[in-house]
């Protein structure tokens, strides 16, 4: 059995060449659970009763519908990360066609909020996601404890990815 540390599995050799063979593995990890992420959402809201979302509409709904609260198009932004504004206002677009979330005003803000119907579709997602998702990683997946440890080291490594993206900017 070969070790770990002699063949790291990464998708790029020639950047595992360099100071840090094991952020290239991470990356490679991040690059696989980001599309199964993104296949599991679309797949589990179709499950749910309503496919043809994408991962970004899916993102924003759960977001929206996060506290029962309403949400400004600037928190969505910051909550998910997305720098283009269009991408977040096209989805609202959408979700609100579908009847999934409502706009309204405060000021010269504009509002989103989840409807009945998008926290009827949320809620339902969250069962088709606790039966096939979290029981079973529960039963044989690593630990809540592992979990969060994991959770806090992706928003550690983002911020060293935006620092990055912002020195690369000034290149």
């Amino acid at each position: 059995m070969t070790s770990k540390a002699a063949t790291p599995v990464v998708s790029s050799a020639h950047l595992a060449a360099g100071a840090s063979p094991g952020l290239s593995e991470v990356e490679y990890g991040l690059i696989l659970a980001g599309h199964g992420f993104h296949r599991w959402m679309t797949r589990c809201m179709a499950a749910a009763g309503r496919p043809g979302l994408s991962p970004t509409e899916i993102l924003i709904l759960h977001t929206v519908r996060h506290r029962d609260r309403p949400k400004r198009l600037a928190d969505i932004l910051l909550v998910l990360d997305i720098e283009d504004a269009h991408i977040v206002t096209y989805a609202i677009r959408k979700l609100a066609a579908a009847g999934l979330v409502a706009t309204s005003r405060a000021a010269k803000e504009k509002l989103v909020a989840a409807t009945e119907a998008g926290a009827t579709l949320c809620a339902e997602y969250a069962a088709v996601r606790e039966r096939l998702l979290a029981r079973p990683l529960r039963a044989a997946g690593p630990s809540e404890a592992q979990l969060s440890e994991v959770a806090e080291l992706l928003r550690g490594l983002s911020g060293f990815y935006d620092q990055a993206a912002r020195a690369a900017a000034t290149l």
